[in-house]
């Protein structure tokens, strides 16, 4: 099988499984409060995270890579897993999933907007198009489409949701500087935050139930959310020709997402959500094609002056 095949094979398979979370997330939530569900799935992901990193023979770079940057490793940790998973399950704790979901997705327009302080970057036209037309996307989505009563279904859920962005931009940020093996800076990242996310567990509420039916969905989000189809996206992203080719596919995941969320968890989807997320999609297709576009104009206009 070529290269590029076995690319789209892991990759359809990360959508796949990344398809299923946001009905995951819902189902565990109905057992678990949003920390003790971060217990579980990050005790899980740690637990696979470290078997691949067994298979693939990389288990001793673990303790090279935290002593080379101890800091770096601390600030990706209290990102990611732990604040950013607290913010997003407690976002589909007070909404319909349909809503956490496509808030959750304008992540990719927010952040080519931070790469500019942040990592010097220049601001492009399409990122500020794009920024514009998904974040009317959300107004939809938010309002439920009363767009001019600016009622919201759970205001606090809305700024949950739109909060779990930034921490999971920022999180990708900070990574950019990363030089180590990306599968044992995640682990790093979740070894690191893990004792925070069960200090702050004890101190506030119980241990998780072991109720089979609780667990095992709290397992599946660690291995399908977090671990598992993360190494799956990096090997398919790998093995790409073309990087944009792979990463165009994530646009399938919220459309098949919200596919489960009607089937499984029998939300009815709102007209509403339809529209705000064709708007979001729409944004994140411009931001792709129109620097595309505008490198065909220059090429064409140079090959016409000659």
């Amino acid at each position: 099988m070529k290269q590029s095949n076995q690319a789209y094979v892991y990759g359809v398979g990360a959508i796949c499984l990344w398809s299923t979370v946001a009905t995951a997330f819902k189902l565990a939530l109905a057992h678990f409060s949003p920390l003790q569900l971060v217990l579980v799935a990050v005790t899980t992901s740690i637990i696979a995270l470290g078997l691949i990193l067994v298979v693939q023979g990389k288990l001793s770079l673990i303790k090279a890579q935290f002593k080379a940057r101890p800091f770096f490793y601390l600030q990706t940790g209290l990102i990611n897993p732990f604040l950013y998973y607290l913010v997003l399950f407690k976002a589909y704790d007070l909404l319909p999933a349909q809503q956490a979901l496509s808030l959750n997705y304008t992540w990719a327009i927010l952040l080519p907007l931070l790469s500019v302080p942040m990592l010097a970057q220049r601001l492009r036209k399409s990122d500020m198009v794009a920024a514009i037309i998904a974040y009317f996307g959300v107004f939809v989505i938010a309002t439920n489409g009363n767009l001019t009563s600016f009622t919201f279904e759970s205001g606090t859920g809305v700024m949950l949701a739109l909060t779990s962005t930034l921490l999971w931009s920022l999180y990708w940020i900070i990574n950019t500087k990363d030089k180590g093996d990306p599968v044992v800076s995640l682990l790093l990242s979740f070894l690191v935050g893990f004792p925070f996310i069960l200090g702050t567990l004890l101190l506030t509420q119980e241990l998780p139930s072991w109720d089979l039916k609780a667990v095992a969905a709290g397992i599946y989000v660690g291995l399908f959310e977090m671990g598992v189809t993360f190494v799956l996206w990096l090997v398919a992203l790998k093995k790409a020709d073309r990087t944009a080719s792979i990463s165009t596919m994530a646009f399938m995941s919220p459309v098949m997402s919200i596919g489960f969320i009607a089937w499984i968890l029998q939300e009815e989807i709102a007209h509403s959500t339809y529209i705000g997320l064709g708007l979001i999609l729409s944004a994140l297709a411009l931001q792709q094609l129109l620097p595309l576009l505008n490198k065909l104009k220059i090429k064409s206009g140079t090959s016409h002056s000659h």
